[in-house]
Protein backbone atom coordinates (compact mmCIF):
# COMPACT_ATOMS: atom_id res chain seq x y z
CA UNK A 1 0.00 0.00 0.00
CA UNK A 2 1.50 3.26 -0.96
CA UNK A 3 0.90 6.34 1.43
CA UNK A 4 -0.35 9.03 -0.02
CA UNK A 5 1.75 12.53 0.65
CA UNK A 6 -0.60 16.11 -0.05
CA UNK A 7 0.58 18.27 3.34
CA UNK A 8 3.55 19.83 4.57
CA UNK A 9 3.03 17.58 8.08
CA UNK A 10 2.27 14.45 6.52
CA UNK A 11 5.60 15.21 4.18
CA UNK A 12 7.49 15.67 7.62
CA UNK A 13 6.70 12.69 9.17
CA UNK A 14 7.17 10.59 5.80
CA UNK A 15 10.52 12.09 5.52
CA UNK A 16 11.21 11.28 9.50
CA UNK A 17 10.36 7.42 8.39
CA UNK A 18 12.46 7.57 5.58
CA UNK A 19 15.52 8.76 7.13
CA UNK A 20 15.40 5.49 9.20
CA UNK A 21 17.62 3.51 6.37
CA UNK A 22 20.46 4.17 4.43
CA UNK A 23 18.94 3.89 0.72
CA UNK A 24 15.77 5.49 -1.16
CA UNK A 25 14.47 4.65 -4.74
CA UNK A 26 13.33 7.71 -6.24
CA UNK A 27 11.52 8.35 -9.49
CA UNK A 28 9.25 11.38 -10.77
CA UNK A 29 6.22 12.03 -12.78
CA UNK A 30 6.12 15.44 -14.99
CA UNK A 31 4.50 17.02 -17.75
CA UNK A 32 6.57 18.56 -20.64
CA UNK A 33 4.86 19.09 -23.78
CA UNK A 34 4.17 22.44 -24.14
CA UNK A 35 6.68 24.33 -21.86
CA UNK A 36 10.12 24.85 -21.89
CA UNK A 37 9.97 23.66 -18.21
CA UNK A 38 9.26 20.68 -16.98
CA UNK A 39 6.27 20.36 -14.69
CA UNK A 40 6.58 18.05 -11.48
CA UNK A 41 3.58 16.35 -10.53
CA UNK A 42 4.69 13.52 -8.46
CA UNK A 43 7.57 12.23 -6.38
CA UNK A 44 7.90 7.88 -6.14
CA UNK A 45 9.64 7.26 -3.16
CA UNK A 46 10.61 3.99 -1.36
CA UNK A 47 12.60 2.05 1.22
CA UNK A 48 11.83 -1.23 -0.24
CA UNK A 49 9.67 -1.74 1.92
CA UNK A 50 7.37 1.01 2.46
CA UNK A 51 6.19 3.34 -0.64
CA UNK A 52 5.29 7.05 -0.35
CA UNK A 53 3.66 9.06 -3.37
CA UNK A 54 4.28 13.14 -2.82
CA UNK A 55 1.58 14.91 -4.69
CA UNK A 56 4.32 18.03 -5.33
CA UNK A 57 1.90 20.48 -6.17
CA UNK A 58 -0.26 20.20 -3.14
CA UNK A 59 3.03 20.76 -0.81
CA UNK A 60 4.79 24.06 0.14
CA UNK A 61 7.57 23.12 2.01
CA UNK A 62 10.18 20.43 0.56
CA UNK A 63 12.73 21.98 2.89
CA UNK A 64 13.11 18.27 4.97
CA UNK A 65 12.79 16.46 1.83
CA UNK A 66 15.82 18.38 0.34
CA UNK A 67 17.71 18.16 3.40
CA UNK A 68 17.13 14.07 3.46
CA UNK A 69 18.10 13.50 -0.17
CA UNK A 70 20.89 15.57 -0.38
CA UNK A 71 22.61 13.79 2.71
CA UNK A 72 25.56 12.21 2.54
CA UNK A 73 24.18 9.27 3.88
CA UNK A 74 21.49 8.47 2.24
CA UNK A 75 21.98 6.66 -1.72
CA UNK A 76 19.46 7.21 -3.58
CA UNK A 77 18.63 4.99 -6.28
CA UNK A 78 17.49 5.90 -9.80
CA UNK A 79 16.94 4.44 -12.99
CA UNK A 80 18.07 6.72 -15.95
CA UNK A 81 18.29 9.39 -13.30
CA UNK A 82 19.12 12.46 -15.62
CA UNK A 83 15.57 13.85 -16.13
CA UNK A 84 15.09 13.32 -12.55
CA UNK A 85 17.89 15.27 -11.64
CA UNK A 86 16.80 18.10 -13.66
CA UNK A 87 13.07 18.50 -13.05
CA UNK A 88 14.39 17.95 -9.07
CA UNK A 89 16.51 20.72 -9.69
CA UNK A 90 14.39 22.72 -11.36
CA UNK A 91 11.45 22.34 -9.44
CA UNK A 92 12.50 22.10 -5.85
CA UNK A 93 16.26 22.98 -6.14
CA UNK A 94 16.98 19.70 -4.74
CA UNK A 95 20.53 18.04 -6.01
CA UNK A 96 20.46 14.53 -4.32
CA UNK A 97 24.27 13.58 -2.81
CA UNK A 98 24.92 9.79 -3.64
CA UNK A 99 23.22 8.45 -6.96
CA UNK A 100 23.27 5.03 -7.79
CA UNK A 101 22.10 4.89 -11.18
CA UNK A 102 20.85 0.72 -12.04
CA UNK A 103 20.65 1.50 -15.76
CA UNK A 104 24.31 2.93 -15.90
CA UNK A 105 25.43 -0.34 -13.23
CA UNK A 106 23.58 -2.56 -15.71
CA UNK A 107 25.27 -1.36 -18.83
CA UNK A 108 28.83 -1.70 -16.76
CA UNK A 109 27.97 -5.56 -16.10
CA UNK A 110 26.85 -6.46 -19.13
CA UNK A 111 23.30 -6.82 -18.95
CA UNK A 112 22.63 -4.43 -21.62
CA UNK A 113 23.14 -0.87 -22.90
CA UNK A 114 20.64 1.91 -21.85
CA UNK A 115 18.17 -0.55 -20.63
CA UNK A 116 14.99 0.51 -19.86
CA UNK A 117 13.55 0.24 -16.07
CA UNK A 118 10.60 -2.22 -17.92
CA UNK A 119 13.19 -3.96 -20.08
CA UNK A 120 15.46 -5.07 -17.00
CA UNK A 121 13.14 -5.87 -14.96
CA UNK A 122 11.61 -8.42 -16.94
CA UNK A 123 15.08 -9.78 -17.60
CA UNK A 124 16.28 -10.18 -14.47
CA UNK A 125 12.79 -11.30 -12.37
CA UNK A 126 10.57 -12.26 -15.64
CA UNK A 127 7.90 -9.76 -14.46
CA UNK A 128 6.50 -7.78 -17.31
CA UNK A 129 5.26 -4.68 -15.96
CA UNK A 130 2.48 -1.85 -16.93
CA UNK A 131 3.47 0.77 -18.88
CA UNK A 132 -0.12 2.13 -19.95
CA UNK A 133 -0.12 5.21 -17.52
CA UNK A 134 3.36 6.28 -19.14
CA UNK A 135 1.92 8.97 -20.67
CA UNK A 136 -1.21 9.75 -19.01
CA UNK A 137 -2.17 13.16 -17.17
CA UNK A 138 0.21 13.42 -14.14
CA UNK A 139 -1.11 16.32 -13.24
CA UNK A 140 -4.74 15.41 -13.01
CA UNK A 141 -6.25 14.70 -9.71
CA UNK A 142 -7.36 12.55 -8.31
CA UNK A 143 -4.59 9.76 -9.76
CA UNK A 144 -6.47 6.54 -11.28
CA UNK A 145 -6.27 3.45 -9.75
CA UNK A 146 -3.73 2.41 -12.91
CA UNK A 147 -1.73 5.42 -12.40
CA UNK A 148 -0.94 4.91 -8.63
CA UNK A 149 -0.16 1.27 -9.62
CA UNK A 150 2.43 2.49 -12.47
CA UNK A 151 4.07 5.42 -9.78
CA UNK A 152 4.32 2.42 -7.20
CA UNK A 153 5.85 -0.04 -9.74
CA UNK A 154 8.17 2.45 -11.11
CA UNK A 155 9.98 2.27 -7.71
CA UNK A 156 9.18 -0.98 -6.20
CA UNK A 157 11.94 -3.15 -8.31
CA UNK A 158 14.98 -0.83 -7.71
CA UNK A 159 16.29 -1.46 -4.26
CA UNK A 160 16.26 -5.73 -5.49
CA UNK A 161 18.26 -4.10 -8.85
CA UNK A 162 20.65 -2.41 -7.02
CA UNK A 163 21.58 -5.58 -4.37
CA UNK A 164 22.07 -7.34 -7.24
CA UNK A 165 23.77 -5.43 -9.09
CA UNK A 166 25.98 -3.52 -6.36
CA UNK A 167 27.26 -7.55 -6.40
CA UNK A 168 27.61 -7.71 -9.88
CA UNK A 169 29.98 -4.73 -9.68
CA UNK A 170 32.43 -6.08 -7.31
CA UNK A 171 32.39 -9.63 -8.83
CA UNK A 172 33.40 -8.12 -11.83
CA UNK A 173 35.60 -5.89 -10.13
CA UNK A 174 33.83 -2.58 -11.95
CA UNK A 175 33.06 -0.83 -9.36
CA UNK A 176 35.51 1.96 -10.04
CA UNK A 177 34.45 1.80 -13.65
CA UNK A 178 30.68 2.42 -12.36
CA UNK A 179 31.70 5.40 -10.11
CA UNK A 180 33.22 6.94 -13.43
CA UNK A 181 30.66 6.21 -15.72
CA UNK A 182 28.13 7.78 -13.00
CA UNK A 183 30.03 11.12 -12.79
CA UNK A 184 30.41 11.82 -16.33
CA UNK A 185 26.53 10.90 -17.09
CA UNK A 186 26.29 13.46 -13.74
CA UNK A 187 28.34 16.17 -15.89
CA UNK A 188 26.90 15.54 -19.01
CA UNK A 189 23.46 16.31 -17.33
CA UNK A 190 24.52 19.19 -16.25
CA UNK A 191 26.13 20.22 -19.52
CA UNK A 192 22.83 19.82 -21.53
CA UNK A 193 21.37 23.01 -19.34
CA UNK A 194 23.82 25.22 -20.87
CA UNK A 195 22.46 26.39 -24.47
CA UNK A 196 25.89 28.54 -25.76
CA UNK A 197 26.90 26.34 -27.87
CA UNK A 198 22.92 25.44 -29.17
CA UNK A 199 24.08 26.08 -32.33
CA UNK A 200 26.21 23.31 -33.03
CA UNK A 201 23.41 20.80 -32.83
CA UNK A 202 20.87 22.60 -35.53
CA UNK A 203 21.22 19.58 -38.22
CA UNK A 204 22.72 21.27 -41.08
CA UNK A 205 24.55 23.73 -39.73
CA UNK A 206 27.99 22.96 -40.80
CA UNK A 207 26.96 23.77 -44.66
CA UNK A 208 27.13 27.94 -43.62
CA UNK A 209 29.88 30.30 -43.97
CA UNK A 210 31.64 32.25 -41.21
CA UNK A 211 28.65 34.86 -41.36
CA UNK A 212 25.47 32.83 -41.38
CA UNK A 213 27.13 30.78 -38.53
CA UNK A 214 27.68 33.72 -36.13
CA UNK A 215 24.01 34.83 -37.17
CA UNK A 216 22.91 30.74 -36.44
CA UNK A 217 24.60 31.25 -32.45
CA UNK A 218 22.80 34.32 -31.90
CA UNK A 219 19.00 33.15 -33.10
CA UNK A 220 19.60 30.40 -31.01
CA UNK A 221 20.38 32.73 -28.07
CA UNK A 222 18.06 34.50 -28.81
CA UNK A 223 15.15 31.64 -28.97
CA UNK A 224 16.30 30.57 -25.83
CA UNK A 225 15.61 33.76 -23.93
CA UNK A 226 12.33 33.67 -25.61
CA UNK A 227 11.62 30.10 -25.20
CA UNK A 228 12.76 30.43 -21.07
CA UNK A 229 10.70 33.68 -20.47
CA UNK A 230 7.67 32.30 -21.90
CA UNK A 231 8.06 28.98 -20.71
CA UNK A 232 7.60 27.18 -23.97
CA UNK A 233 9.35 24.61 -26.38
CA UNK A 234 11.86 25.85 -28.41
CA UNK A 235 10.64 25.07 -31.66
CA UNK A 236 6.93 26.65 -30.35
CA UNK A 237 9.37 29.70 -30.50
CA UNK A 238 11.13 29.09 -33.90
CA UNK A 239 11.75 25.64 -35.12
CA UNK A 240 15.55 24.99 -35.73
CA UNK A 241 14.75 24.06 -39.70
CA UNK A 242 13.64 28.14 -39.58
CA UNK A 243 16.63 29.33 -37.90
CA UNK A 244 18.74 27.88 -40.46
CA UNK A 245 17.51 28.78 -43.01
CA UNK A 246 16.93 32.44 -41.89
CA UNK A 247 20.86 31.94 -41.23
CA UNK A 248 21.51 30.99 -45.17
CA UNK A 249 19.42 33.99 -46.51
CA UNK A 250 20.09 36.73 -44.22
CA UNK A 251 16.95 38.84 -45.21
CA UNK A 252 17.21 42.13 -44.44
CA UNK A 253 13.18 43.08 -44.32
CA UNK A 254 9.90 42.08 -43.36
CA UNK A 255 9.01 40.71 -47.38
CA UNK A 256 12.10 38.30 -47.31
CA UNK A 257 11.55 37.31 -44.05
CA UNK A 258 7.89 36.27 -45.21
CA UNK A 259 9.31 34.38 -48.16
CA UNK A 260 11.08 31.46 -46.10
CA UNK A 261 8.82 28.63 -45.36
CA UNK A 262 7.25 27.46 -41.72
CA UNK A 263 7.90 30.98 -40.17
CA UNK A 264 4.65 31.81 -39.77
CA UNK A 265 2.51 35.17 -39.77
CA UNK A 266 2.00 35.17 -36.39
CA UNK A 267 6.04 34.75 -36.03
CA UNK A 268 6.91 37.71 -38.24
CA UNK A 269 4.51 39.99 -36.58
CA UNK A 270 5.94 38.99 -32.60
CA UNK A 271 9.65 38.53 -33.93
CA UNK A 272 10.13 39.82 -37.05
CA UNK A 273 11.73 43.52 -36.16
CA UNK A 274 13.69 41.77 -33.49
CA UNK A 275 15.34 39.09 -36.22
CA UNK A 276 16.58 41.71 -38.78
CA UNK A 277 18.36 44.19 -35.94
CA UNK A 278 20.01 40.80 -34.79
CA UNK A 279 20.98 40.03 -38.68
CA UNK A 280 21.76 43.68 -39.07
CA UNK A 281 23.83 43.99 -35.96
CA UNK A 282 25.89 40.40 -35.85
CA UNK A 283 29.31 40.54 -37.32
CA UNK A 284 31.21 37.62 -38.65
CA UNK A 285 32.60 36.35 -35.72
CA UNK A 286 36.02 34.18 -37.13
CA UNK A 287 36.66 32.65 -33.47
CA UNK A 288 33.71 30.39 -34.00
CA UNK A 289 35.21 27.56 -35.62
CA UNK A 290 33.68 25.88 -38.48
CA UNK A 291 30.99 22.94 -37.90
CA UNK A 292 32.97 19.17 -38.72
CA UNK A 293 31.44 17.93 -42.74
CA UNK A 294 30.00 14.34 -42.85
CA UNK A 295 33.05 11.92 -43.34
CA UNK A 296 34.59 11.37 -46.64
CA UNK A 297 35.25 8.18 -47.79
CA UNK A 298 38.65 7.85 -46.51
CA UNK A 299 37.49 8.93 -43.42
CA UNK A 300 34.79 6.62 -43.14
CA UNK A 301 36.88 3.74 -44.15
CA UNK A 302 39.39 4.48 -41.19
CA UNK A 303 36.01 4.97 -39.01
CA UNK A 304 34.40 1.79 -39.70
CA UNK A 305 38.10 0.06 -39.09
CA UNK A 306 38.01 1.00 -35.76
CA UNK A 307 34.68 0.73 -34.66
CA UNK A 308 34.77 -3.02 -35.94
CA UNK A 309 37.82 -3.74 -33.93
CA UNK A 310 36.54 -2.31 -30.92
CA UNK A 311 33.56 -4.15 -30.72
CA UNK A 312 35.32 -7.13 -31.27
CA UNK A 313 37.82 -5.81 -27.83
CA UNK A 314 34.08 -5.39 -26.23
CA UNK A 315 32.82 -8.83 -27.02
CA UNK A 316 35.28 -10.49 -25.67
CA UNK A 317 36.20 -8.17 -22.26
CA UNK A 318 32.07 -8.30 -22.17
CA UNK A 319 31.85 -4.93 -22.34
CA UNK A 320 28.63 -3.37 -24.12
CA UNK A 321 30.53 -1.38 -27.20
CA UNK A 322 28.68 1.39 -27.00
CA UNK A 323 30.69 2.33 -23.20
CA UNK A 324 34.13 2.19 -25.28
CA UNK A 325 33.40 4.85 -27.72
CA UNK A 326 30.76 6.64 -29.29
CA UNK A 327 30.05 8.12 -32.55
CA UNK A 328 30.67 11.04 -32.45
CA UNK A 329 34.13 10.56 -30.81
CA UNK A 330 35.06 8.09 -33.34
CA UNK A 331 34.13 10.59 -36.18
CA UNK A 332 36.44 13.14 -34.68
CA UNK A 333 39.11 10.59 -34.40
CA UNK A 334 38.43 9.50 -38.39
CA UNK A 335 39.03 13.50 -39.22
CA UNK A 336 41.59 14.44 -37.59
CA UNK A 337 43.77 11.29 -38.14
CA UNK A 338 43.17 11.41 -41.75
CA UNK A 339 44.39 15.09 -41.94
CA UNK A 340 47.49 14.58 -39.23
CA UNK A 341 46.32 16.06 -37.24
CA UNK A 342 45.48 13.97 -33.97
CA UNK A 343 44.24 13.78 -30.33
CA UNK A 344 42.53 11.24 -28.65
CA UNK A 345 39.75 13.18 -26.13
CA UNK A 346 39.92 12.60 -22.63
CA UNK A 347 37.37 10.31 -21.77
CA UNK A 348 39.11 7.65 -24.31
CA UNK A 349 42.78 8.68 -22.99
CA UNK A 350 42.26 7.94 -19.08
CA UNK A 351 40.13 6.36 -16.88
CA UNK A 352 39.03 2.47 -17.32
CA UNK A 353 38.59 2.56 -20.71
CA UNK A 354 41.87 4.47 -21.67
CA UNK A 355 43.44 0.51 -21.62
CA UNK A 356 41.34 -1.20 -24.24
CA UNK A 357 40.87 1.88 -26.61
CA UNK A 358 44.51 3.61 -26.60
CA UNK A 359 46.47 0.71 -27.88
CA UNK A 360 43.81 -0.61 -30.38
CA UNK A 361 43.10 2.43 -32.23
CA UNK A 362 46.80 3.13 -32.26
CA UNK A 363 47.40 -0.07 -34.39
CA UNK A 364 44.25 0.94 -36.64
CA UNK A 365 45.28 4.46 -37.54
CA UNK A 366 48.86 2.35 -38.04
CA UNK A 367 50.37 4.69 -35.66
CA UNK A 368 53.65 3.67 -34.14
CA UNK A 369 53.51 6.06 -31.40
CA UNK A 370 51.57 6.00 -28.27
CA UNK A 371 48.26 8.00 -28.34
Amino acid sequence: MAQWIDSDDLLNHAVNMMGKGSTLAVDTEFIRTNTFYPKLALIQISDGNEFWLVDVPAINNFSSLKQLLESHSITTIFHACAEDLEVLEHALNIVPSNIFDTQIAAGIVNRGFSMGYARLVEQVFDLELDKHATRSDWLARPLTEQQVAYAKEDVAYLHKLYDLLSGELVDQERGEWFIEECAAALEAASARKESDDYFRRVKGAWRLNTQSLTVLKCLCQWREEKARLKDRPRGHVVKDTVLLEISKRLPLSIRQLSDIGDLYSGQIRRYGTEIIDLIESTDADSSIASLPKPLNSVQNDLFKAMRSNLNLVAEAEKIPKEFLANKKELEAIARMSVEGCFKLPHRLSHGWRAKFVKPLLARVINSGDEI
